[in-house]
């Protein structure tokens, strides 16, 4: 259909109803194929094959209209348009009917008669020319229109999903404030660290996915038995699954499957394809994850029993902030981004990853490739390192950021868990209690006003005596020139907002 839509716009159409005109212009101009041209009789011709799709109007001058007719058809073209306009003019001087097309008409070019067959054809081929790069200005347009529209659904995404985490955060923050509870009870600082947990994993996936499109991740591969990976994932997708009441199923072969993959990204690509199975299938569904062999490569099959995927809908699931299901509640909750990450990274450890639905109501099966590694492969095992929850033995740290409550938050955990802490919340203050308090390591915000976190830490390395002192970038970015800049600024460790007790733990373990 485009490509006939495509013929129709390129085509010149002629309205010349007396004498020979337009039989000796079509002639000229088909030699070779080269101008497609549609003989008009009248202006109603005119006006239905310009619906159709035209590059411009070859008219003779006795068939301009008087009633200003032609004038109303090319007003009304989109404001991308300016179509051309060719006029065929008696020889001698100009008449008023030329006048007023000129005034009129917009895109004129007056042809006086007789014309040679090679200043006709250059004419037409320059409006050609000229309407084509009106087309390219029209498809400029629309796929700006359509960004900009993805655009707007996905900010209006974002803004719905951040604020459903928030909004039992504030709940349970007026209930403890309202009771009057001196410590919350359990279930209330449960929730909100679940709730916390989803809006870093929000912002975690778009920073994701930027680091991917622009080739900034590496994988840290190993041996991996697959049915690990798998058990993993699953574990991540757990409360989900339980929640939905969903029925899972796990079917995964006798024999083992090792993989040389990277443990955590691979296992973020089945648990964002359970997550989505959750997501699209009504309450008491079925969601199955089976592994099985198929020569050298391993596949793996997430499937559920939900809303399925229209046939039109399935070559674009994987492209960004595609929902195929936009108008379904189910749709609003994620961002649209985690099968982007799920094909990205499939195609990172050399596999693919498909699609399948018998349609809407039906179902729907995804569908991961991955080469096997060699049955010989040493195998790495990964290991975990569960740390204390308070650490023995530790220094002082100091706390800097001119966020008292980010400051006040961060100072009470690195208490808990064992350290000494003195806040300050400037530059000029931590330089200035830093002889004094004598701390070891100091936690800086860099978007301080004022001296920022880069100043202040270069005044530090300035002293004597502060080469040991361990400096800590506490900021909300977090990419690769971010930690350059950081390791240029005298920093040794660089940890991007809101930091994990897990990550906090394993800083002051360094320390102690």
């Amino acid at each position: 259909m485009s490509g006939d839509r495509s013929a129709l716009e390129r085509r010149l159409l002629v309205l010349a109803p007396v004498g020979k005109d337009a039989t000796l212009v079509e002639t000229m101009l088909r030699k070779g194929g080269a101008v497609a041209c549609i003989a008009c009789q009248d202006l109603d011709c005119v006006s239905l094959e310009l619906e159709r799709g035209a590059a411009a109007l070859l008219v003779a001058e006795e068939a301009l209209p008087r009633d200003g007719r032609l004038a109303e058809m090319i007003q009304r073209q989109p404001p991308w348009s300016d179509l051309p306009v060719l006029v065929l003019t008696r020889p001698g001087a100009d008449s008023s009917t030329v006048a007023r097309a000129l005034s009129t008409l917009g895109n004129v070019t007056l042809l006086e008669r007789p014309v040679r067959v090679t200043a006709l054809a250059s004419a037409v081929h320059s409006a050609l020319r000229a309407r084509e790069r009106q087309y390219q200005t029209r498809a400029h347009l629309q796929e700006r229109e359509q960004a900009d529209r993805r655009k707007d659904e996905f900010l209006a995404t974002l803004a719905h999903e951040l604020r459903n985490p928030l909004a039992p955060i504030r709940n349970s923050l007026s209930l403890l404030r309202l009771s009057g509870a001196s410590e919350p009870p359990r279930q209330v600082w449960e929730m909100m660290d679940r709730q916390v947990e989803h809006i870093v994993r929000l912002v975690d996936d778009l920073m994701e996915v930027s680091r991917i499109t622009r080739g900034k991740i590496e994988l840290r591969r190993s041996i991996l038995d697959l049915a690990d990976v798998i058990g993993a994932a699953v574990e991540t997708s757990r409360p989900l699954i339980e929640a939905a009441h969903h029925q899972l199923n796990i079917a995964l072969p006798p024999e083992r499957l090792y993989v040389d993959a990277d443990s955590m990204r691979l296992a973020q690509v089945f648990s964002n394809l359970l997550n989505n199975a959750v997501r699209y299938t009504d309450p008491g569904g079925r969601i199955g994850i089976a592994a099985q062999r198929d020569d050298g490569n391993a596949v793996i099959t997430v499937s559920d029993t939900g809303i399925g995927i229209a046939p039109e809908a399935l070559p674009q699931v994987f492209d960004m902030f595609v929902q195929g299901h936009a108008r379904d509640s189910r749709a609003q909750s994620g961002l649209g981004i985690g099968l982007t990450l799920v094909r990205s990274l499939v195609a990172m450890h050399g596999g693919s990853v498909r699609a399948r639905s018998a349609g809407p109501g039906r179902g729907s099966e995804f569908v991961v490739r991955l080469p096997l590694a060699r049955p010989d492969a040493p195998r790495v095992p990964a290991s975990a390192h569960d740390l204390p929850k308070r650490i023995s033995g530790l220094p002082r740290v100091m706390v800097v950021d001119d966020n008292h409550d980010a400051a006040d938050s961060l100072a009470a955990v690195l208490k808990m868990l064992g350290a000494e802490v003195r806040v300050t919340h400037d530059g000029q203050a931590a330089l200035d209690a830093l002889d004094a308090f004598r701390p070891v390591a100091v936690f800086l915000d860099l978007g301080m006003p004022g001296m920022d976190g880069y100043q202040t830490a270069r005044q530090i390395r300035s002293r004597d005596g502060a080469r040991a002192l361990t400096l800590i970038a506490l900021t909300g970015w977090g990419q690769d020139s971010d930690r350059r800049q950081t390791e240029a600024a005298g920093f040794n460790q660089h940890l991007v907002k809101p930091a994990d007790v897990a990550t906090l733990q394993a800083v002051l373990a360094s320390l102690a």
